[in-house]
C-alpha cells in the first residue's frame, strides 16, 4: 500500500462495519442503518445525501446483511453513477452494481432480448434527430435546427411519459405542454418517426425503457430471473423519475419492498422533460410502513446564504412546496448575500467582472468561482465581460456564443450584406445599420417578439437578438459605423474570447448548474421577466422557476452575489424590477402577501404498518397541511397526522394520561349526548378526551390550546370540563351558546 492511498485522494477503507458509521450525523446514521423495508430519505440542498446512502450501502455490505451483487444503486447521469461506484470502493464495497436507468435497462435488454424477442438486438441510435428530420420530410413538414431539437425533445416527453402518437395532442393538451409545432403536426411526426425506426431496425434511448417493461411485463420467467439477482434497490434524485422509470422500478421490485428512494421536492426542476416529484411525495402512500428520514443539517453553504435558500422557499405553493424542508446550517457564519441593482445589461456584466477581479486577488480560484444565468443567450454579455477583463472561463452545457451555428450562419449573412448590400432587397427600407441588421437577421429566423415557450427555437432567437442589441449599442457608441464595421467588431470579439478554460471561471445555466457547488456564485438577470421567465404564466411554472432560482442560491457555499439591471442597454428605458421571488428578502423590499409554508424538521418518521405491497392494506387519505408546524411533546418529530396532533404526541411515543380521568370525562360525556340526543362523538372525539386526559388543564386558556375544543364547546362545556379535570363533580347542565 502507497503513501498515496492515505492522502485525501485516497482515504483508507474502514477496517470494520461499524467505522462506516463514524463521522455521520444522527440523521445519516438512521439513514445508513435503516436496512429493511421501504425508505424514503428527503434531503435539502447540502445535507450529505450521497453520503448517507453510500454508507447505507457499505454498511451493509460490510455487516453481511446485503450482498453486493443483489444491490442496484440508480441515478441519472453517467457522472453521478461514477461518482457513487467511487465512493462505494473507497468505502470497502466492490461489486454493487451503480448505474443509470438507461444504462441498466441496457444491460438487461441486451441479455434477454435473444430469450424474449430472439435474434439479435436493433441497433441502438445515440441521436434521434436526424431521423426526426426524415420524418418531418415524409410528412412534407419543414423544419428548421432549432424546431428539429424542440419536436425531438417533445417526442423525448411523450415516450417517458407512455404516451402513444395516437394520444399525443389530447396529452399535452392536458399537461398544458408549449409545442413548438402544432400538435396535430407533432403527432403526425411522432407516428412516421416511430414506423422509420421500424423500417430500419433501430431503437432509441426511450425505447431501451419501453422495452424492457414490455419484456418484464409480458415475461414472468425473465422478470423472476432479474428479481432474484437484484434484492434492494436505492434510486438518488427520486424527484426526477418520469412515470416510464417509475414503472420500470416497480416491475423489478415486484412484491417486495426493499427500497431506499433520496430526493428533495423542492429541487424539481426538470418537469418539461416528463419528471414529477408525485412518486417521492406520495412515497408514504404507496408504502404506508415506509421509514421517512430527512435530511436538514446543511453542510455545503453558510447560514447566511442557507437562510435566503429558506426564505425563497417560504412564500412557495403546491405540492412540492408544502413537503419542503427548512435547512439547519452546519457552517460557520459568512458574509450576507449581496443584491446590486444595475443600470443596464452590460453594465451588471462588468460589475460581476470586478467582483470576481477582487476575489482572485483575495486568492479565491477562478473554478471556484461561477456565474449562473437563465437562458444561454444571457451569456454572451458576460463571457465578453470576463474576456475584457483579462479572466478566463469556461462554459459549461452549452457552446461559445459565437460558436453556436445560429451565430455562425448570422455572421455569415451579415459579412454576405457587407459586401453586397447594395443588391440585397432586403436592404432597401433599412435607414440605419440596426435597421439593417434586423432586416439581414430577419432572413435567418429573428422576428421583432420573441417565440412563444421554450426550448431551442427561443434560445436560438435570443441569440439572433443578443446580435440586434449588439448593433443597437455599436451604433449608440459609433454613429457613423458601417455593417462591415460591425462585421469587424464581431470577428475581433469572437476571436478575443479564445481564452483558457481550464482553470476559468464558470458560466452556466440554472439547470446545467444543478449537482454542483461553488465557493462564491453570481446569480444575474434575476429580474421578473427572466425570472420567472416570461412564458412562465400558471401557478406551477412559476413555483418551478422559484424552486430553479433556490438551487442557483444552494450552489453557493461562501459569497452570494445576487444582482439584477434597470434596462437592457445603457441610455434604456429602466422598465424591469427586480424578481418577485426577492421580495421581503433583500433589502428596502417589502414580503408579498400570502402564506408562509410551515417546513419540515430534521429527524425520522417510522412507518406505522406493514407496506400496500406485501398487505394490500388501504393506503392513508392525505390530510390538510396545519399552517403552523406541530411536534411531538415526547420526541419532538414533526406531526402531519390528525389523531397526533390532537394528543401533540406520536401514537408510539408513551402516554401519561390520567386514566381515571378519562373514564370520567367519558362517563360525563355519555351523559351530555343522552341529554342532547346526538352521538357521544359530537360532544368530544376519543382523542380529544386522550388529550384533555393527558394534559389535565387547570383554567380555560389552558383547555382551549387543545385542539379539538373551540370557542362553541369551551363556552358549552368548559365549565364542566375544569370541574372533573380538578376532581369536583360538574354542574350537570348546558350554559347554552
Amino acid at each position: 500500500m502507497t503513501a498515496a492511498t492515505h492522502s485525501p485522494l485516497f482515504p483508507q477503507v474502514p477496517d470494520s462495519a461499524d467505522a462506516v458509521l463514524d463521522g455521520l450525523d444522527p440523521e445519516q446514521r438512521e439513514v445508513a442503518t435503516a436496512l429493511h423495508g421501504p425508505v424514503c430519505v428527503l434531503a435539502g440542498a447540502g445535507t450529505g445525501k450521497t453520503r448517507a446512502i453510500t454508507h447505507r450501502i457499505a454498511y451493509g455490505v460490510r455487516a453481511g446483511i446485503l450482498q453486493p451483487s443483489s444491490v442496484l444503486a440508480v441515478t441519472f447521469t453517467n457522472r453521478a453513477a461514477g461518482e457513487m461506484r467511487g465512493r462505494l470502493r473507497q468505502l470497502g464495497a466492490q461489486g454493487v452494481q451503480a448505474r443509470t436507468f438507461h444504462s441498466a435497462a441496457l444491460r438487461q435488454l441486451q441479455y434477454f432480448w435473444p430469450k424474449a424477442i430472439g435474434g439479435g438486438m436493433p441497433r441502438l441510435i445515440d441521436r434521434k434527430v436526424q431521423f426526426v428530420a426524415d420524418a418531418a420530410a415524409a410528412c412534407r413538414i419543414r423544419l428548421d435546427r432549432g424546431e428539429l431539437r424542440d419536436v425531438t425533445a417533445e417526442i423525448e416527453w411523450a415516450k417517458v411519459t407512455q404516451t402513444v402518437p395516437a394520444d399525443y395532442v389530447l396529452a399535452a393538451a392536458k399537461a398544458g405542454r408549449v409545442a413548438p409545432r402544432d400538435t396535430a403536426e407533432i403527432a403526425q411526426l411522432y407516428s412516421v418517426y416511430e414506423d422509420l425506426k421500424r423500417g430500419r431496425a433501430v431503437i432509441d434511448f426511450e425505447d431501451v425503457l419501453l422495452l424492457t417493461v414490455g419484456i418484464l411485463q409480458d415475461r414472468r420467467d425473465i422478470a423472476e430471473q432479474v428479481r432474484a439477482q437484484y434484492q434492494h434497490f436505492v434510486v438518488d434524485e427520486y424527484q426526477d423519475v418520469s412515470p416510464l422509470q417509475q414503472r420500470l422500478l416497480e416491475l423489478w421490485l415486484g412484491d417486495r419492498d426493499d427500497l431506499c428512494v433520496v430526493g428533495d421536492a423542492s429541487q424539481t426542476i426538470y418537469s418539461f422533460t416528463g419528471a414529477t416529484p408525485d412518486h417521492l411525495l406520495d412515497f408514504r402512500v404507496r408504502h404506508p410502513g415506509a421509514t421517512v428520514v430527512k435530511l436538514v443539517r446543511d453542510y455545503r453553504s453558510t447560514p447566511q446564504v442557507v437562510h435566503l435558500a429558506n426564505g425563497l422557499l417560504a412564500q412557495a405553493r403546491g405540492r412540492a412546496a408544502d413537503h419542503r424542508l427548512e435547512l439547519v446550517a452546519q457552517r460557520t457564519a459568512g458574509p450576507e448575500p449581496e443584491y446590486t441593482e444595475y443600470t443596464d445589461e452590460p453594465a451588471e456584466a462588468e460589475g460581476a467582472a470586478r467582483r470576481i477581479q477582487d476575489l482572485l486577488a483575495a486568492g479565491v480560484p477562478a473554478s471556484e468561482i461561477a456565474i449562473l444565468f437563465r437562458t444561454n443567450g444571457q451569456s454572451e454579455t458576460y463571457e465578453q465581460a470576463l474576456a475584457d477583463a483579462g479572466i478566463p472561463y469556461q462554459l459549461r452545457g452549452a457552446e461559445r456564443f459565437f460558436d453556436r451555428p445560429e451565430v455562425r450562419k448570422a455572421g455569415v449573412a451579415l459579412r454576405g450584406a457587407a459586401r453586397f448590400g447594395g443588391n440585397d432587397h432586403l436592404l432597401d427600407d433599412a435607414v440605419d445599420l440596426p435597421s439593417q441588421v434586423r432586416a439581414v437577421l430577419s432572413g435567418e429566423g429573428w422576428t421583432p417578439q420573441p417565440p412563444a415557450g421554450s426550448g431551442a427555437v427561443r434560445e436560438r432567437w435570443e441569440s439572433l437578438a443578443a446580435l440586434v442589441n449588439l448593433a443597437q449599442d455599436f451604433a449608440a457608441a459609433r454613429p457613423r459605423a458601417t455593417l462591415a464595421d460591425l462585421v469587424a467588431e464581431l470577428d475581433e470579439r469572437a476571436g478575443s474570447q479564445h481564452a483558457p478554460t481550464v482553470q476559468g471561471v464558470t458560466l452556466a445555466s440554472l439547470h446545467s448548474a444543478k449537482g454542483l457547488e461553488w465557493d462564491a456564485v453570481f446569480l444575474v438577470g434575476v429580474a421578473e421577466g427572466m425570472m420567472p421567465i416570461a412564458y412562465a404564466r400558471t401557478d406551477e411554472q412559476i413555483e418551478e422557476e422559484r424552486r430553479l432560482l433556490y438551487v442557483g442560491v444552494t450552489r453557493a457555499r461562501e459569497r452570494l452575489h445576487v444582482s439584477w439591471s434597470l434596462a437592457r442597454s445603457p441610455g434604456g428605458r429602466p422598465n424591469r424590477r427586480p424578481s418577485r421571488f426577492l421580495d421581503g428578502l433583500r433589502p428596502g423590499s417589502a414580503a408579498r402577501a400570502g402564506r408562509v409554508v410551515p417546513a419540515g424538521s430534521g429527524g425520522v418518521e417510522r412507518g406505522f404498518g406493514t407496506s400496500a405491497g406485501r398487505t394490500g392494506s388501504v393506503a392513508p387519505v392525505q390530510r390538510r397541511v396545519q399552517r403552523t408546524p406541530a411536534r411531538c411533546r415526547v420526541c419532538g418529530r414533526t406531526l402531519t397526522d390528525a389523531g397526533e396532533m390532537k394528543l401533540m404526541r406520536c401514537d408510539d411515543c408513551p402516554s401519561d394520561m390520567d386514566e381515571g380521568l378519562y373514564e370520567r370525562l367519558r362517563e360525563w360525556r355519555q351523559e351530555q349526548a343522552r341529554r342532547s340526543g346526538q352521538p357521544a362523538f359530537c360532544v368530544f372525539t376519543d382523542r380529544t378526551l386522550m388529550a384533555i386526559a393527558e394534559a389535565a388543564p387547570d383554567d380555560e386558556r389552558e383547555l382551549a390550546r387543545i385542539p379539538g375544543v373551540g370557542m362553541r364547546k369551551l363556552r358549552r362545556h368548559g365549565a364542566d370540563v375544569l370541574a372533573i379535570c380538578a376532581g369536583q363533580e360538574p354542574a350537570g347542565e348546558e350554559t347554552g351558546d
